[in-house]
């Protein structure tokens, strides 16, 4: 079958609450860019990707008017091949950035329509048996103080959260140790924790940090440098006793297979909305069971939980401060620390189109 036809929108998406970390400011709003695919029988797959606020347009200038045109009549059940050629066919302004975020758009759609075609949920086509992944409730909090941090954690954790994420990157370190602490304490000794730096600090004051907070017994440390230290990110694993955690902000495949090879990362952390697609984020969890590595996410939970469900070298699925659950008709289902990868045909995402309409730009 071929690809008949292929709609990209983009929303701005007010946040409930301004949200801030350690270097992209405030953020009052993110963009949802969307694709709706159709194939020459009707057949539909929806893909989306976003981000922070800035940036959208870009994006669906280049779906709109390089990818689209580009894949309108290829074979949509050759992923694989649809996925090269359009990596290829802008290779020159890409190899990442917001080319792997168009790309991704379409990609997802394609993986949706296959998964809708052979009447699956998304997870069974990949593999998986199991619909349980554990997750943790990402905070978007570092500007948060203590009181109103442990507030939003009691509320994380009636949610049915059993783990927890928090930001740290202030100017001074002893605010995020005690701040950590704090956490620690209340939490108990039992319910996993991270913390995630946004790329804020330097290799030595993440090994200072790491030593610190040892007593915290953390999962992991979350981009604590840029992402493209890869000196620094060895370093750190080799001198720190924390694990490290990144990848959020890496585009394209060679990325991460250069940071995993190197020793630098212990949980690889892809985004499929950000890195290619979910065809790029099953070949870096792959890449990374090779070399004995869990893989975890960033971001987009609902289409996540397909990708850990199904992964065999599965770690944390991230509920991202992004949700679209007042936008969709199945938010993600929580029990006991677990979200349930859903049983409907495809991704199972269903976003209320009427409603984003009127948030379209």
């Amino acid at each position: 079958m071929a690809i008949a036809r292929i709609v990209a929108d983009r929303y701005v998406i007010q946040l409930p609450e301004v949200v801030s970390d350690s270097t992209h400011g405030d953020q009052p709003a993110f963009e949802l860019i969307t694709v709706r695919l159709t194939d020459s029988d009707g057949n539909e797959g929806v893909g989306y990707t976003y981000t922070g606020g800035y940036g959208g347009r870009a994006i669906l200038s280049l779906l709109r008017d390089e990818l689209i045109p580009f894949v309108v009549g290829k074979n949509e059940t050759d992923i694989d091949g649809v996925w090269n050629a359009m990596w290829w066919r802008v290779h020159f302004v890409g190899r990442g950035g917001a080319v792997s975020f168009a790309i991704a758009a379409i990609d997802t759609a394609l993986w949706d329509l296959r998964a809708r075609k052979a009447g699956l949920p998304l997870w069974k086509l990949l593999g998986g048996t199991n619909p349980q992944v554990r997750i943790y409730a990402g905070g978007i909090d570092l500007m948060y103080p203590v009181e109103k941090l442990l507030r939003q954690t009691e509320n994380n954790l009636r949610r049915g959260f059993r783990a927890i994420k928090m930001k740290v990157g202030r100017p001074n370190l002893d605010e995020d140790i005690a701040r950590v602490r704090a956490m620690r304490q209340y939490l108990g000794p039992d319910i996993p924790l991270m913390v995630d730096a946004n790329m804020a600090w330097t290799v030595d004051r993440t090994i200072e940090a790491a030593r610190r907070l040892a007593e915290c017994d953390l999962v992991w440390i979350e981009e604590p440098l840029v992402p493209e230290d890869l000196d620094g990110h060895i370093r750190i694993a080799a001198e720190s006793p924390a694990k490290i955690a990144t990848g959020e902000n890496f585009h394209a495949f060679h990325e991460f297979a250069a940071m995993i090879d190197a020793g630098g990362v212990h949980y690889p952390e892809p985004d499929l909305a950000s890195c290619g697609g979910i065809t790029v984020w099953l070949k870096v969890a792959e890449h990374a069971r090779r070399k004995g590595l869990p893989v975890t996410t960033h971001g987009v939970h609902d289409l996540h939980v397909h990708l850990l469900a199904a992964a065999p070298n599965a770690s944390f699925l991230e509920a991202h401060g992004y949700g679209l659950e007042r936008y969709m008709a199945h938010p993600l289902t929580l029990k006991d620390g677990y979200a349930i990868a859903p049983e409907r045909p495809g991704h199972g995402v269903e976003l209320d189109w009427a409603a984003l309409d009127r948030l379209k730009a």
